[in-house]
């Protein structure tokens, strides 16, 4: 196992995700306790990475800001933390009050954690994001610049769904999602996921008989894993199916993830056998196509025919006119949209350079004949291959 865990052991830059029933009470409203006892290991964590740079590398460290370690904590609990002032008992199911709640939670969680950080003399940095911060080039490009900026100036990032604005704010998993993105956007070398089960089990873990899943190599290690919906304390809103895919999502970005409960995270941190250990099934890939892949919303769909889609989905080729046999949804062009087969499975999805009016009279041409009628703004492809993701199953 010692051996298993090297990278958590030698990881630098760090994302922690912590879920809102790990720094709630059932009832909702903030235990500064919990809080404060996350903040204690973190903000530990990272000193420890200066100590054991100094001895080994003469105190250098692998990036800007000597040998601290880096940490990036993507933190729940805004709509948690704002039910009890409101006099809410618990977590409304209408998205107006769970807005309000946000509002009112989000400045309660942020000042908490600068309260209990500066301690240590870390300051806090906010940065709260949209599903367009997500799906949108530009907008990520943007929240990248500012992570690395907090990271080079010895800040810690606090990262949270924009609660107050989103409007899919329960599809992020309560975090979890986001957090995989959070850690390929940051080049994060490892992604612990923290909440109030102590990782991935073979069963119900509250019945007997059941054992922890220590690691987990690739799919196949949970295909026959019953995975449980929803967290015990009632505030969350994801469970373990969405820590699960988070961490799959990271995991298939070659970043290791630790899965684990809060009150372990220490253990977590320092590479000893804790929760569930996701080793790293893949490469890292562009940021634009993990984002494109797992946060962008399909603005449309293009249906392709049968040599279309083997030439998309099997030769990873561009997407021409040719190929195109319908299209639906009202899209610009840079928009990410769904490519579907004849039968209407999702193939693959990709950020198309022509508005869905233009589609139609493009359908089943070749782009030298359409160059020659149109001009030649209109000899090149509808979706490049650099800015196309296969969907696997």
């Amino acid at each position: 196992m010692a051996g298993a865990r090297q990278a958590v052991e030698e990881a630098h830059r760090i994302v922690v995700k912590v879920g809102s029933s790990s720094l709630t009470t059932a009832a909702g409203g903030l235990d500064a306790d919990r809080v404060d006892a996350l903040v204690d290991v973190l903000a530990k964590h990272r000193k420890q990475g200066v100590a054991r740079r100094a001895s080994v590398e003469g105190g250098g460290g692998r990036r800007a800001g000597g040998g601290e370690r880096e940490v990036v904590l993507v933190s729940s609990g805004a709509i948690a933390a704002g039910l009890a002032p409101l006099g809410l008992r618990r977590r409304p199911r209408d998205l107006a009050r769970q807005q309000a709640a946000a509002s009112v939670g989000q400045g309660l969680l942020v000042a908490r954690y600068t309260a209990s950080f500066a301690r240590y003399g870390i300051r806090v940095g906010q940065i709260l994001l949209t599903g367009d911060d997500t799906s949108r080039r530009a907008h990520h490009r943007n929240a990248s610049r500012t992570l690395d900026q907090l990271l080079a100036m010895g800040a810690l990032p606090v990262v949270n769904e924009n609660d107050t604005v989103a409007t899919d704010e329960i599809r992020f998993g309560d975090n979890d999602r986001l957090a995989a993105l959070v850690a390929h956007l940051v080049h994060a070398d490892l992604l612990v996921l923290l909440s109030d089960v102590d990782g991935v089990y073979d069963g119900d873990p509250s019945k007997p008989g059941t054992s922890r899943i220590a690691e987990v190599r690739g799919p196949e290690d949970l295909a026959h894993v019953e995975i449980g919906s929803a967290g015990k304390a009632g505030v969350g809103t994801g469970g373990m199916v969405t820590k699960v895919e988070a961490a799959r999502i990271a995991a298939a970005a070659g970043i290791p993830v630790v899965l684990t409960s809060a009150v372990h995270a220490a253990d977590a941190l320092a590479g000893r056998d804790t929760g569930t250990y996701f080793h790293p099934t893949g490469k890292r890939s562009a940021e634009r196509l993990l984002w494109l892949q797992h946060a962008s919303t399909p603005q449309g769909a293009l249906t392709l025919d049968d040599g279309a889609v083997r030439a998309v989905v099997e030769r990873r080729k561009s997407l021409l006119p040719a190929g195109i046999a319908a299209v639906e949804g009202d899209f610009s062009a840079g928009d990410p949209v769904e490519l579907r087969d004849s039968e209407g499975r999702a193939v693959a999805r990709g950020l198309v350079n022509f508005d869905a009016k233009e589609i139609p009279r493009l359908i089943g041409r070749s782009t030298r004949e359409l160059a020659r009628e149109l001009g030649p703004a209109y000899e090149r492809e509808v979706i490049h291959r650099d800015d196309l993701v296969v969907l696997h199953p």
